[in-house]
Order: C-alpha cells, then sequence, then structure tokens
C-alpha cells in the first residue's frame, strides 16, 4: 500500500465526480472490529512508514483520515478504493498485491474505522469484486469542488519562482528532464532519452500521484519544465502542478463566449504559457502564477472555426494550425507576434482560385470549397528554417466525386492530406506533398510530421515521414518535398499501388467512387487505423513505433451518412478477425522493414513513448498501462489505469527520479469512436471487457 515518501498522492485533492452522486444511497460498507484489529497491525508492519502510525500523512505521503480522504473517496466505490491500494506495494514487500487479499481487506477496515464508520457484525468479504456495489458516503459541509482555492507550500512558491524563462535554445536543445513541446522536442520524435526506468526495473514502476479533473472533451497532453506541468484541460482550464506530487500551484480558468471545445495542448515560451481558447483567442500567462499577460482574438471570418492543436512557438512567432470542418474557404495556418499576440502573417490551406493549386478544385468558386483543417501541432527544423504541418481532407466530397471536362482542372483538392513545408518567418509555402488526392472517406493525413536524419538508397537524407488513417507511412526529402518511400502497414485495402518516382497513391475504385447501391467492406475506415495518438521514433535504433487499429468498414445502402457523398457506413472490425483489433508495429525505417508486431484484442488508444530505457509505453480502451521491450515486443510492465486512457504519454526527471504520466478520463473522438467499435462486437469475438467502475478523469504518474 505505501511507497517511498516522494510518491503515492492517490488521496491528496477534492474529486468531484456527479456520475457517483446517484450511488450514495447505496449500501454502506460492512466489517468486523476484528478485521479491522488486524488491519492496524498490518497496517502498522507496513503502512504506518510512510503514512503516520496514526494515518496522519508524512512529508507527500498524505493522511488517510479526516478531510483528506473524504475529499478523495467519500461517494466513491469501495472497490474503486481497495483497488488502488492493491496497486502499492509496501516497502517490505516487491510487488502490489502480494500482502494478500486478507491483509489488504483488514487495512481497509481499519481505514474505515479511523474515518468514523462503524464495524458491524458482517464481515468486509476478501478481495474486491463484491466492492462494486459498496459506496463510501458523503458528508454534509464536505467541500468536494475541484475549483477549490489553491493553497501552496512555501517549497511550492520557490519552484514558482525560480523557474528561468523557456528560452530559444530551451525549446530547440530541451533538458532530457523536462517535455517542452507536444512531442518533446521539435522533430516530434516524442521520444524520451532518459533511462532510469529500464528493462531490468520497471516491473517496479508503481503509481507516484493522481490529480482528479473535471470531466469533459478534450486530448490534453502534459508540458513539463523544471519541475513544474502545465495543463490544458476541460473547460478551457490551465493548471500547473508539482510534478513531483501533482499539488495544483495555480489555475486558470478562460470562460468563453459559447460552449468549451476539443483541445490538444498548450506551448511555453519565455515566461508565458500560451493557450488557445474555444471562443477563438490566444491568451498569454505568467507561468509562474497564471496571471494573463495579453488575451487576443485571432480574426476569423466564421464562427465555426475552432483551435484545438497545441501552438508551435519558433523563435517570436506562434504558429496556430485552425479547423473549419464545413467552413466556407477552408482552414488556415496563422503567426502572431509572441510578445504581442498581434497576426505577422496567414496561410489558407484551400487553394484559391488563379494561385497555386487553384485549379484543383473542379473549378469550384472559393465559397463552395471547404476542409483542409489543421488538427495537430507541427514541426521545425531550425537548420532549413521550416515548419511542417499536415492537413485533413474536405467533407464536401460530392462536388469532387466526378472530375470536371473543364480543361486544365481536376479534382485533387490541394491543399487537403497534405504535408506543408512553410518558412516560419514569413508564412510563404516552400513546397507542398499531397498524399492523398481526393479523399471521399475522411481518411486524413493530418497527423503529426517526424524530422530525422536517414540514409535512404545510399544516400543520407534529411526526411520528414507521416502515417495517415490508413496506416501508410509516407518519407519525403525535408528540404525538397521530394517523394523517397513509403510503407504500408498492410491495414487497408483503399490504395491499390504507389508511384515510385512521385509517390501518387492510385486507389481502389470503390474508395475514389463509392457505390451506394452495395455493401463493400473497406479498410481501413475514418476513425484510421491510426489516428492523432503520437508515434514515437528512436534515432539511436533507427525504430518507429505505432499505435495501430485493425478494422474497417462496410460501405453501401444501410449505415451512417458519411460526409456529403451520403453514402452509408457501418465500422466493424475484420471480416477475419481473430479477435485482436489492437497492434503495436514497430518499423526498422533504415531497411525499410517490419520489426516487431505485438496483437492484442483492445485498441490502444494513446501515444506510444519510447525511452532510452529500452521501453515503448502504451494504454488501451480497457484501461491497460503497458511497457513493451523496444527489440522484441515482450510485455515487460502492465497496470490497469482507473480510467481510459487519452493522452500523449509523457516523462520527466526531477532530482535524479524519473516519471511516467498520462491522462485518464476524458472524452475524445478517437477513443470514444475505437471504444465504442471494441464493445460492439466484444462479445461476438469473444474479446474481453473491463466494467470495473471507472474512477473518473485525473492525471496518473508513475515512478519507481
Amino acid at each position: 500500500m505505501p511507497l517511498s515518501r516522494r510518491v503515492l498522492t492517490f488521496w491528496t485533492l477534492p474529486l468531484l465526480l456527479s456520475s457517483w452522486s446517484s450511488l450514495c444511497l447505496a449500501q454502506s460498507p460492512n466489517f468486523t472490529q476484528d478485521q479491522a484489529a488486524e488491519g492496524r497491525r498490518a497496517y502498522r508492519e507496513h503502512c504506518a512508514s510512510c503514512h503516520g502510525a496514526k494515518l496522519e500523512g508524512i512529508d507527500v505521503n498524505p493522511s488517510l483520515v479526516g478531510i483528506r480522504f473524504d475529499q478523495s473517496w467519500r461517494g466513491k466505490s469501495a472497490e474503486i478504493l481497495a483497488t488502488h491500494m492493491r496497486r502499492m506495494p509496501p516497502e517490505a514487500v516487491s510487488e502490489p498485491g502480494s500482502l494478500g487479499d486478507d491483509t489488504h481487506t483488514n487495512i481497509l477496515a481499519y481505514i474505515l474505522v479511523s474515518n468514523g464508520f462503524p464495524a458491524s457484525d458482517i464481515a468486509l468479504p476478501s478481495g474486491t469484486e463484491h466492492l462494486r456495489e459498496v459506496i463510501l458516503p458523503r458528508l454534509e459541509g464536505v467541500n468536494y469542488d475541484l475549483d477549490a482555492p489553491v493553497a501552496k507550500t512555501p517549497e511550492q512558491e520557490q519552484l514558482l519562482d525560480e523557474l528561468p524563462p523557456v528560452t530559444e535554445d530551451v525549446l530547440l536543445n530541451p533538458s532530457p528532464n523536462d517535455w517542452v513541446n507536444w512531442g518533446r522536442t521539435y522533430d516530434m520524435h516524442n521520444f524520451s532519452p532518459l533511462d532510469s526506468i529500464n528493462k531490468e526495473n520497471v516491473g517496479k514502476l508503481a503509481p507516484a500521484w493522481r490529480t482528479p479533473l473535471q470531466r469533459g472533451m478534450s486530448n490534453p497532453s502534459p508540458l513539463v519544465y523544471r519541475g513544474v506541468m502545465f495543463l490544458h484541460t476541460f473547460p478551457d482550464t490551465v493548471l500547473a502542478l508539482d510534478a513531483a506530487s501533482g499539488d495544483i500551484l495555480w489555475r486558470y480558468q478562460h470562460n468563453p463566449e459559447g460552449p468549451s471545445t476539443h483541445k490538444m495542448g498548450i506551448a511555453l515560451s519565455g515566461e508565458k504559457v500560451l493557450v488557445p481558447t474555444s471562443d477563438f483567442h490566444l491568451v498569454a500567462l505568467d507561468m509562474k502564477s497564471g496571471a494573463v499577460i495579453w488575451d487576443q482574438l485571432i480574426a476569423r471570418d466564421h464562427d465555426r472555426f475552432e483551435l484545438r492543436s497545441a501552438p508551435l512557438v519558433v523563435k517570436d512567432k506562434v504558429i496556430l494550425g485552425v479547423t473549419g470542418v464545413h467552413v466556407p474557404k477552408g482552414g488556415f495556418i496563422v503567426a502572431v507576434d509572441v510578445e504581442t499576440g498581434e497576426e505577422e502573417w496567414r496561410f489558407n490551406t484551400i487553394a484559391r482560385p488563379g494561385e497555386l493549386g487553384g485549379n484543383t478544385w473542379n473549378d469550384l468558386p472559393l465559397e463552395r470549397r471547404s476542409g483542409g483543417s489543421v488538427w495537430g501541432q507541427g514541426s521545425y527544423d531550425a537548420d532549413l528554417n521550416l515548419v511542417y504541418f499536415g492537413t485533413a481532407p474536405t467533407y464536401a466530397t460530392n462536388l469532387l466525386l466526378h472530375p470536371t471536362d473543364k480543361a486544365g482542372h481536376n479534382n485533387d483538392a490541394l491543399f487537403t492530406n497534405t504535408t506543408l513545408a512553410l518558412n516560419p518567418d514569413t508564412g510563404e509555402l516552400v513546397w507542398y506533398f499531397q498524399h492523398l488526392a481526393n479523399d471521399q472517406l475522411d481518411l486524413d493525413w493530418a497527423f503529426e510530421r517526424q524530422i530525422l536524419d536517414l540514409m535512404v538508397d545510399g544516400e543520407m537524407h534529411r526526411v520528414v515521414l507521416t502515417v495517415g488513417k490508413i496506416a501508410i507511412l509516407d518519407a519525403l526529402d525535408a528540404a525538397t518535398g521530394k517523394y523517397l518511400f513509403s510503407i504500408d502497414m498492410g491495414l487497408q485495402n483503399v490504395v491499390e499501388s504507389i508511384d515510385p518516382e512521385t509517390g501518387r497513391k492510385n486507389q481502389n475504385p470503390l474508395a475514389a467512387v463509392p457505390d451506394k447501391t452495395k455493401t463493400t467492406y473497406l479498410s481501413s475506415n475514418h476513425y484510421g487505423a491510426r489516428c492523432w495518438p503520437l508515434l514515437s521514433y528512436n534515432a539511436e535504433t533507427k525504430r518507429i513505433y505505432l499505435p495501430l487499429i485493425e478494422g474497417g468498414m462496410y460501405i453501401g445502402p444501410e449505415g451512417h451518412q458519411l460526409l456529403t457523398v451520403r453514402f452509408g457506413i457501418k465500422p466493424s472490425p475484420d471480416p477475419n478477425s481473430d479477435g485482436k483489433m489492437g497492434r503495436v508495429q514497430a518499423v526498422d525505417l533504415e531497411g525499410q522493414q517490419f520489426d516487431w508486431r505485438y496483437r492484442q484484442a483492445p485498441p490502444v488508444i494513446t501515444s506510444l513513448l519510447a525511452t532510452a530505457g529500452g521501453l515503448v509505453f502504451g494504454g488501451d480502451v480497457n484501461r491497460s498501462f503497458i511497457a513493451f521491450d523496444n527489440t522484441t515486443g515482450e510485455i515487460l510492465w502492465k497496470t490497469e489505469l482507473g480510467d481510459i486512457p487519452t493522452s500523449n504519454i509523457v516523462s520527466y526527471s526531477i532530482d535524479g527520479q524519473q516519471y511516467i504520466s498520462v491522462v485518464v478520463g476524458m472524452r475524445g473522438y478517437f477513443s470514444n469512436d475505437w471504444g465504442r467499435v471494441y464493445h460492439q462486437f466484444a462479445e461476438e469475438l469473444k474479446m474481453p471487457v473491463n466494467d470495473t467502475p471507472r474512477g473518473g478523469p485525473a492525471i496518473w504518474t508513475f515512478s519507481l
């Protein structure tokens, strides 16, 4: 149950879970006085060294009685509390749960009696499965508010006060201890150079702290700098946390005009935290206090434009991608001055008539062109002085279904599904490459672009690579956009062939022009064999690690109507599925061939995080958090999270202690969509389902 003094703050913060309120009249826990007495002895032997002889807490290990217990556990199922206890091995044993069910049950009884729960003649059942309907009742007058005022210790005040500016050099060459960009570094490798947690000791990984979050629609990705974690979460809230304990240091709440929308992240620059909002503002906060430095409304000519992605800071510019799903004239990329928020340049992601690419829209007027949304953060090559962004398709597909007869025009629809290389100083387009022309199936190529040095055909290249929803990897020359090669992960039948010189993809006729009159199976689908969760690249091994999902869709006269062509779709596992939808794929980029592959039933829905410790971390819809051996794919460690993981996984270090963090319980398109498909077919394909109660949104952080 207890851990070292640096860890275990599962009990620390108020937890507001409205979904539990209806259960508060359920059965309260029964336990005997003998169980509590045995639990007292076991607690003193195994737990008191960290949590105190009277459960009062020591250092960062908080009290297990009183207000902290009330705020953290009342209103929730006793099963969740008992499950958390079993994840936390005492110092005297090496593995979670090794004390045995009876001992854990007795310790739980002692904690309950210490918090005023009366003993009875009925014993508390051993194990956790009997505790699901046992609810720890709330108390009147107890504050369960996640927005309660922040109280910092003097040490935490000093932690904030001593934060140095995030300089240009910090962003170019971040410390291995920090995670200062969405993919940690500008090249979007999403790789941690830390190795304190490694193949030899990962089996000892255990929860360090857990901080509850408000429930909502978001895919928040933490940033960590000099021991402070910054998180943009629902609803339009930014938190600064002590990254060693999970304690909140400051909180900023933006109150948008209208609903709070899905967010991906924030950025750091100087002494600022840069925050996109649901009402199209960019706000600069003081990273030491959360105070607003400036608040700039970005100009838009339509209220359906949104800021979803994390900003990219390059020199004196903050560069943001804009989404505009059905907005006339389409999306754009905008750069503003980091000191003032004033707009510096703008690049339109839908080609204008009479300009480059303007003749690829079936001769449509600009007002009937749409799409080209930018969902993810860009990457940056300082040597070439180029930023790289990916764009989404258009959803007004009926206008492009058949090419026009007008000479000099086609229906490729630039710059949808395209890698754009822009000069960050001016916004000038330096080169572009369209990965999939005239996309009728919502098969985005809008995800991150990795930048790396790679030997290709005996020649060293600076390469930009990306993987679209159909799990085809395209590699391009970073300076020129010249096509180099592709690797098909084998999860699609949309593309029949790829031109080896140009990289242009020849589509299956049923994908290029869907037939609404007959039912056909296509893979992947518009949820994506891969989607927003980041890949991870290890530059030393030249391996890239991909979270993939095996599945597709039936298209035809029945089902949900997709896009404006209005054919029906029914997402489905592969017709020949063996009940394994989740895949982690390692690829040898230099050899342009597959390395190892791991398959399992539940889809992997987090980013993958490779580390210098020889590990690859990932999380799935059944709430498993897994560490793989990066050379074999063998599972070296696995634990169950309190809710579905939905964020990038990040790693950082404080005073030599390495941490691994992931956000759970937030709703997102990708996790919702594939979770729904998985549960729909779980019984038919005999796939396991985790139906234990969910603990709600939170940041989970692990350490040794």
